[in-house]
This record gives structure tokens, C-alpha cells and sequence, in this order.
């Protein structure tokens, strides 16, 4: 694989890594995440991150530094907007709610990207001051928690069930962001970002094309206040600071550069995954009192390394060229799918019993068929041989598929569709056995 396409994507390979292990012990610390109900939790509660990283990563590939500090206090200020419409009566229903929510996210965008380009105030002043005003005039709309969110929105928060709206939201806006890479308009605002003095010698107008791109931002953070709205069900004008903190650093531990030029939607949504699950690994450990500190304290930790990270990547690059991050994806994934089912299916079979005066009858029961556990209808049952012999042939033809995925995807400048399309089945066939799992009444093993 060539130095050039190798670096392109080697910043993924630190997120890759951290998100299988953070993946993997948290199935292990919580078995309950691996469920319906547990894969529905999480997306309810990474949903507002994910789109509020979505919204600094559009911004951040355009250059200049732009980084909207605004984005916590922003989504905090269409949330209560929305809930004091609703009490007001004024907006209830979803086409209202969606037209002032994205509204709104688009009006502030474009007031902040006409200030950046014709009053030529640097970005990061104009962030800061939207940061202190949106966080006094959230306050003056809802001076503490509370209010109603709309009745529709009731059972978008509840979790129980991994197919919701939410899902539905986040899929939407990741989709809109990948066919929005294979327009010129993309092609232009990554140029820009990268150096906007040659893109602007080039002829592309850069003016317009940051214009859009604030654009896309509002839309984004519009979006994850709907999301952030149904999670809380309610109005709270103080979640301003911890959102903009947290999506800052999953922003940067996705890779994406704050220079500007690079970064995507693959990046920014492994950041905010990568964020989600450190908060719910430390929330396992119970730190009792200190839990908000500790956890704090540890996504400044992951900033400050990631930061770091971030210069030492086209040194690393250079080392393991050979290793390509989709591969390690792919790998990585397998192992931690594994893990998820051994703790989904943890229990689910009783030993087998031997069948006494019988020789032949306890032959088969030890190479051949192992009897369910009560009450499971699950079908059949492997031996321990049969599992091991499964076992070892599905690894046998992983590894020989990876090597040949790899081999193909070596000179890619980043994933292919079919990749997209192979990871999705994998996920969904995960919580297929999840839900098969979860269907019947599990009978633990008895020694």
C-alpha cells in the first residue's frame, strides 16, 4: 500500500481500537447492555452526541480553526425553545417541531458563518460569545429543568427497542453525510479546508462553500435537539457545557483535524461511540459521589492523548502501513461479536445427561448433541467437539476472506460500499441472535 493512501486513513486505526476494547468490556462489566433493550439505550442516550459531533465535523473540514463551542448551549437552547412551544401550545406537532428545530439550527449557522466571512472576526470569538449568550438566553426561556416535551416524542425515549425514530434520525443524517462526499461541493469544501488560498486560485468560491457547510452543521445539531429532546423528555437549559466538551473530544479522538481538510463521518461517529461507552464503562466501577469528576476527568485525559496522538500519526503511518484500518476493523469486530454472544448466550443450555447402561448413547451425547436447558426451545444443540470444529472452520474462512479484503482494499482511500453493506449485516444479524436470545425464559446452568 502506497505511504499517501495509507496516511489518509490511519487515523482511524486509534478509535478502531479503543471502541473494540471499550465494546468488549463493557459487554463484560454490563451483560444487560447486550439485549434489545440494551442496544436501544445506548442509541437513545449516543444519539444526541453523535449528531452534535456530526455538526463540529462539517465545520472543522472547512479550516480556519472553526470549532463551534456554541454547539452544547446551541442544541440546549432548540431543546427548550421546543418544549416552551409546546407548553405554550404553539408547535405540538412533528412537522412543526422538526421545521423550528432545524430552522433554528440553520439561522444561528448562517448568522455565525456571514459574521466569520464578512465582519472577518475569527472563528473562536464568535464561538465563545455564541457559547455565553445561548447559555444566559436558555436561562431566560426555562430557568431550570422541566417542562414537557411532545406527547408524540413520549415512547422515542424508552429504549426498548433498537429499531426507533432515533435510530431511524441517526441513520438519516450518516447516509445524507456520505452521499454528500461524492458531490463536487465536498470535493471543494475538503480543498478549502486544506488550504483555502489554492482553492481559491483554483476558482472555487470558498465563501459559499462555508456558507454550506455551516448549513449542514445546523441541520446536524437541529436534529440531535430532537434526539436530545425525546432522550429527556423534558426542557434543560443547563446541558449546554458537558455536550460541548464531550463532542470536542469525540470530535478529536475520531481524527478529525481541527486544521481543517480531513475528517468524515466514519471518524467523528467512532469518536462519539468511543465517548458513549467510556461513560458507561466508568458508570460500572460506581465511583458513588465522584463519578462526574472521574468521568470529566477522564475525557480531558482522552483529549490531551488524542491531541498527541494526532501529530504522531504520519510518523506511525510510516511503521504499519501494512495494516489497514478497515482490516483491523473487520478482525476486531469479529472478536468482540463473539464476546457479545458468549455473554447473550451465557447459560442458555443445561450439561447434557448421560444415558445410563448405555455406551453408544453416551458416545452421542458427547460427540454429537447436548440437551437444551428446560423450557428453551432453541433448536439443536451442539457438543462442545461440534463448537470447536465450528468454531475453528468459521475462523479459518475469516481470516481467509480478511486477508483477501485486505489485499483488495489496500489502495482505498477510504471504505467501500460493500464494506458498509457487510457491516450492517453483521450488526443486524447480532441483534437478530440478541433477540432470539432474549425470546425465551434462559435457564442457567446448574454444576
Amino acid at each position: 500500500m502506497s505511504e499517501r493512501s495509507s496516511s489518509t486513513s490511519t487515523y482511524l486505526l486509534v478509535p478502531i481500537l479503543l471502541i473494540a476494547a471499550l465494546l468488549g468490556l463493557a459487554a463484560v462489566r454490563n451483560p444487560s447492555l447486550v439485549s434489545l433493550s440494551g442496544f436501544g439505550s445506548a442509541i437513545i442516550v449516543a444519539a444526541p452526541l453523535v449528531l452534535a459531533t456530526y455538526s463540529l465535523m462539517a465545520l472543522a473540514v472547512a479550516g480556519r480553526g472553526t470549532v463551534d463551542l456554541a454547539v452544547g448551549p446551541l442544541m440546549a437552547f432548540i431543546n427548550v425553545s421546543i418544549v416552551k412551544l409546546n407548553m405554550l401550545e404553539v408547535v405540538t406537532g412533528p412537522f412543526g417541531v422538526f421545521f423550528v428545530a432545524l430552522g433554528l439550527g440553520v439561522i444561528y449557522q448562517l448568522l455565525f458563518a456571514l459574521i466569520v466571512i464578512w465582519v472577518r472576526v475569527q472563528p473562536i470569538i464568535v464561538a465563545l460569545s455564541g457559547f455565553l449568550a445561548l447559555s444566559g438566553i436558555n436561562l431566560v426561556i426555562l430557568q431550570r429543568p422541566g417542562g414537557t416535551a411532545p406527547e408524540w416524542m413520549g415512547s422515542w425515549g424508552l429504549g426498548t427497542t433498537v429499531f426507533s425514530p432515533v435510530l431511524l434520525i441517526v441513520l438519516i443524517a450518516t447516509a445524507g453525510w456520505l452521499l454528500f462526499t461524492l458531490t463536487p461541493f465536498y470535493a471543494n469544501l475538503r480543498m478549502m479546508g486544506y488550504d483555502e488560498r489554492a482553492a481559491w486560485t483554483s476558482g472555487v468560491r470558498i465563501n459559499i462553500v462555508r456558507v454550506g457547510a455551516h448549513v449542514i452543521a445546523g441541520l446536524f445539531v437541529g436534529l440531535g435537539a430532537i434526539c436530545y429532546t425525546a432522550l429527556i423528555a423534558s426542557g434543560d437549559p443547563t446541558q449546554g457545557t458537558t455536550m460541548t466538551l464531550t463532542a470536542v473530544t469525540a470530535l478529536v479522538l475520531g481524527g478529525v483535524s481541527l486544521a481543517g481538510g480531513r475528517g468524515g463521518v466514519t471518524g467523528a461517529l467512532l469518536g462519539a461511540l468511543n465517548l458513549y461507552l467510556i461513560g458507561f464503562v466508568l458508570a460500572t466501577f460506581n465511583f458513588g459521589a465522584v463519578q462526574a469528576f472521574v468521568t470529566q476527568m477522564a475525557y480531558g485525559v482522552i483529549l490531551v492523548l488524542s491531541l498527541l496522538l494526532t501529530l504522531l500519526v504520519p510518523v506511525i503511518g510510516r511503521h504499519i502501513a501494512f495494516i489497514t484500518p478497515w482490516g483491523a476493523f473487520l478482525v476486531l469486530g469479529a472478536v468482540v461479536a463473539g464476546i457479545m454472544l458468549q455473554v447473550a448466550t451465557m447459560g442458555s443450555y443445561l450439561p447434557a445427561e448421560p444415558v445410563a447402561g448405555a455406551a453408544q448413547g453416551a458416545l452421542l451425547t458427547r460427540y454429537l448433541l447436548d440437551t437444551p436447558a428446560a423450557g428453551l426451545d432453541l433448536g439443536l444443540a451442539l457438543s462442545p467437539l461440534q463448537k470447536t470444529a465450528f468454531i475453528a472452520v468459521f475462523a479459518l474462512v475469516a481470516l481467509v476472506f480478511t486477508a483477501r479484503l485486505i489485499h483488495a482494499e489496500s489502495r482505498a482511500r477510504k471504505m467501500g460500499l460493500f464494506l458498509y453493506v457487510f457491516i450492517a449485516v453483521l450488526i443486524l444479524a447480532l441483534f437478530a441472535v440478541v433477540a432470539g436470545q432474549g425470546s425465551g425464559t434462559l435457564v442457567r446452568a446448574t454444576p
